[in-house]
């Protein structure tokens, strides 16, 4: 795989390494960490809010005609 960053972001990137001491490729792969576990976390949540929303929708109707 190749990553094409504009300039601006590989010079962004390049400083935010050496202000962390580590390379670019270590904060490249730690950030696709982070947005992969994010993602997840969204997904589970969106899963459980269908899940409850379906599960207590006359009480979720009821509660909005107050």
């Amino acid at each position: 795989m190749n990553l094409r960053l504009r300039e601006d972001q590989q010079a962004a990137l390049k400083l935010r390494a050496e202000a962390e001491g580590r390379s670019m490729h270590a904060v490249v792969l730690q950030a696709i960490d982070r947005y992969l576990e994010e993602e997840s976390d969204r997904a589970k949540v969106r899963r459980l809010g269908d899940k409850y929303a379906a599960r207590h929708a006359d009480l979720l109707r009821r509660l909005g005609e107050q």
